[in-house]
């Protein structure tokens, strides 16, 4: 009798947890897809937000600045409030700022105020975009943790996929403001589930583990490099603003490198990039990661104001570059095992590179599957022999335990990267008009993912990534 007891016992508490694991999904998938579809949505928007809101191209690089800055400057941050004050708690804190940040970017009567919403959103994003995979982790036994992760990045895919459609449908029937307004009831239900279906998970509760000065410090060294590489464009090179803040910017950084070497728990452990493996995947992620979001940028514009697109044909153009690498990442994870690292990591950023290049080439009269479908096509391709093969190499630099810490820093690397090239390719658009403009971009994005090739040969070795795989 006590052991048939014994046994509903355990049987409802398995049950209880599968059910919970079920929530979590739903919670992190929606909540995490609002900050990932807003970091491409947007891109399509802009073309009406600057004839909305009379915004020049400066202020349009603004607009999606303030949002990766706050964003990457406090990713790291994030995960590491949810450890120490609760997953649930911060994540959910994040969901309500990401959603409040939302409503007010819909109704920013000027630019000013949208660019200074986006910059709140950011901050939301940075709270809930790392503990989504956290509160998956804490939910699901080690066992099912796999599949349940894979779960969350496939409709993490879906929806990068859909959500330039959706936004540039909302856009042309509606308003630009529609894409934003969305994020309302999205949120609304995601904070629902949070606090009625799941419980709390933490690991810790020391104040110490929460590097603040680090935070400061990176977040004015790339808010004042940012700023002087965008202001640069109207105010030239010479003048003592921009000089100023390029001063700044290299003595934070410097501080942040010292105060890093001194902390107990810093937000980056410079430690980890005495791998060879690791500094070259992360490399290699701040070149070819800056030359896609720096197309991410431009490309759409150039469609719409260009090419005569409508906002939902431009969201969609991009389709089969996000499909390729979602049906091909499990193929281009088994290279890994076959060949090593090394070769997906010279040869993917090749062919994604032909791809920029082939963007810089149509003219404004040619049909799109003639022209922007096949450049798609190849930078999907490249992208796809990149991904699996660079996020295994950079799990694979360091031991298990580090895992997770390396896999949130090399996230925040890709944010960073398309941070400064969105400012800096941005200096190659100014003075030209957009065809030419676009052009130059493309152009350096090629040169940047070359580069970025070159940085696979000399650096990855994938030994240890071909033994772990």
């Amino acid at each position: 009798m006590i052991n048939e007891s014994h046994h509903v016992a355990i049987t409802d508490n398995a049950r209880a947890d599968a059910l919970q694991g079920r929530w979590v999904l739903v919670a992190t998938i929606l909540g995490s897809s609002m900050a990932f579809i807003d970091g491409t949505v947007v891109n399509v928007a802009l073309p009406a937000i600057q004839e909305s809101l009379g915004a020049s191209l400066v202020d349009l690089q603004w607009v999606v600045e303030s949002y990766t800055l706050s964003l990457s400057a406090l990713l790291l941050l994030g995960g590491a409030l949810g450890d120490t004050y609760g997953r649930r708690k911060i994540f959910g804190l994040g969901v309500l700022l990401f959603a409040l940040a939302s409503a007010w970017c819909g109704s920013a009567p000027t630019i000013r105020q949208l660019i200074i919403a986006r910059g709140v959103q950011g901050i939301g994003g940075a709270l809930l975009v790392p503990e989504s995979l956290a509160l998956i982790s804490g939910a699901f036994a080690p066992a099912a943790r796999g599949a349940a992760i894979g779960t969350w990045s496939g409709f993490s895919a879906m929806t990068a996929a859909v959500g330039p459609v959706l936004g540039g449908w909302l856009i042309q029937h509606f308003s630009w403001r529609a894409a934003f307004f969305i994020n309302v009831p999205v949120a609304t239900a995601v904070l629902l589930v949070l606090y009625w279906r799941i419980r709390e998970s933490r690991i810790g509760d020391s104040h110490a583990r929460l590097d603040l000065t680090g935070s400061a410090l990176i977040t004015v060294a790339l808010g004042s490099l940012v700023t002087a590489l965008l202001e640069a464009s109207t105010r030239g090179w010479r003048d003592w603003f921009i000089l100023t803040l390029v001063l700044v910017s290299v003595l934070a950084f410097w501080e942040f490198i010292r105060v890093e070497q001194r902390s107990r728990y810093p937000i980056v452990p410079l430690w980890v990039f005495g791998s060879r493996d690791f500094t070259g995947a992360n490399l290699l992620t701040f070149l070819l990661y800056g030359a896609l979001s720096a197309t991410f940028f431009f490309l759409p514009m150039s469609l719409i104001q260009i090419h005569g697109y409508s906002p939902t044909q431009a969201g969609g153009a991009l389709l089969p570059m996000i499909l390729l690498m979602f049906v091909l990442s499990r193929w281009s994870g088994g290279l890994v095992a076959r060949y090593g690292a090394k070769r997906p990591l010279v040869i993917g950023p090749l062919v994604a590179g032909v791809g920029f290049w082939l963007f810089s080439l149509p003219g404004t009269e040619a049909p799109y599957w003639t022209t922007f479908f096949w450049p798609a096509v190849i930078l999907g391709l490249g992208m796809a022999l990149t991904v699996a093969p660079l996020t295994a190499t950079v799990m694979a630099s360091v031991d298990e335990e580090h895992a997770g810490m390396a896999s949130g820093l090399n996230n925040a690397v890709s944010r960073v990267a398309g941070l400064i090239s969105i400012a800096a390719l941005g200096q190659l658009a100014q003075g030209a008009n957009l065809l030419t403009g676009s052009r130059r971009v493309m152009m350096a994005s090629m040169a940047l993912a070359f580069v970025s090739a070159a940085c696979g040969w000399r650096f990855i070795a994938g030994r240890a990534v071909v033994a772990r795989a």
